[in-house]
């Protein structure tokens, strides 16, 4: 009986001493995830709320088969666009794109966009350059009668 009182003793400090263990890895990990956690939720919260930026919007009547939107360097550079449109639909074939630094970049969009909807998101490969302004080339047929409003989004 005096060995069992002594065996029962030495588990109970050993299993004593693994639970501390365990409790201190817990604590550890749990403080680093604490102290980690402020900058992960920031990446991504703050990222998408920041990067989209409205760079110039056109009222575009159809009397012509193009129209151009001037685009300031102070908005920046960008390494996608997105159109919106408003008010009436329209029948988008490209989007010119014409940096600061001379170059152009030809978007082939190919879509009618309905009056509440948008463009897919337009990448412009290569180094996000300074937009100086894009110029849009739809067809002309308005088969709505209105008048659409286009609003060209930028992301950084």
């Amino acid at each position: 009986m005096h060995d069992g009182i002594m065996f029962s003793f030495a588990d109970n400090v050993s299993s004593s001493m693994s639970n501390n263990r365990i409790f201190s890895a817990t604590f550890s990990f749990l403080c680093l995830l604490m102290m980690l956690a402020p900058s992960l939720s920031a990446h991504h919260v703050a990222n998408p709320l920041r990067q989209w930026e409205l760079l110039g919007k056109r009222v575009v009547n159809f009397s012509t088969d193009r129209d151009v939107i001037a685009v300031t360097a102070r908005e920046g550079s960008f390494k996608a666009l997105q159109l919106k449109v408003k008010g009436a639909p329209i029948d988008l074939t490209r989007m010119v794109v014409h940096f600061a630094n001379g170059e152009e970049q030809v978007l082939q969009v190919r879509r009618v966009i309905p009056a509440g909807g948008q463009s897919p998101i337009l990448d412009l490969p290569g180094n996000n350059r300074v937009i100086t302004k894009v110029v849009l080339v739809y067809d002309t047929r308005n088969r709505a009668r209105r008048r659409a409003t286009v609003e060209l989004w930028g992301r950084h």
